[in-house]
């Protein structure tokens, strides 16, 4: 991996253990640094402290669900471009044009397809 892809932090917030193992496990082997949450009050907390490159938000989650954190950040201005690709186990269009209402940058369904989501990512960073 090149050496600016080493620097790139990426949040995963998800409220299931196993998902955020997976996908940090992954995205590690990859070359990014991981920084996990498991709610959106996590999420805005890790984001401030952190400011990660991109966030990866699972859109049903306990305490604040990942729409209401995503325009909540979105209403930041320190992080009004920061990219956030949401995910979902639905795969109704209607989920999905919540999503980028609210400002999520990409949509992926769950299970998710993990070389679809680093492509995803790179994409995303690279027009940052």
């Amino acid at each position: 991996m090149t050496e600016n892809l080493i620097k790139q932090k990426i949040l995963v917030v998800d409220d299931d253990l196993g998902t955020v193992t997976l996908l940090a496990s992954r995205l590690e082997a990859a070359g990014y640094i991981v920084l996990k949450g498991y709610n959106g009050q996590e999420a805005l907390a890790v984001v401030k402290q952190e400011a990660p490159d991109l966030i990866i938000l699972d859109r049903m989650m306990p305490k604040m669900d990942g729409l209401k954190t995503c325009a909540l950040l979105k209403s930041d201005t320190r992080f009004l471009k920061t990219p956030v690709i949401m995910l979902t186990a639905s795969a109704e269009k209607s989920d999905q044009d919540l999503s980028i209402e609210v400002g999520a940058d990409a949509f992926i369904n769950k299970p998710v397809n993990i070389p679809e989501l680093i492509h995803k990512i790179q994409e995303l960073i690279s027009r940052k």
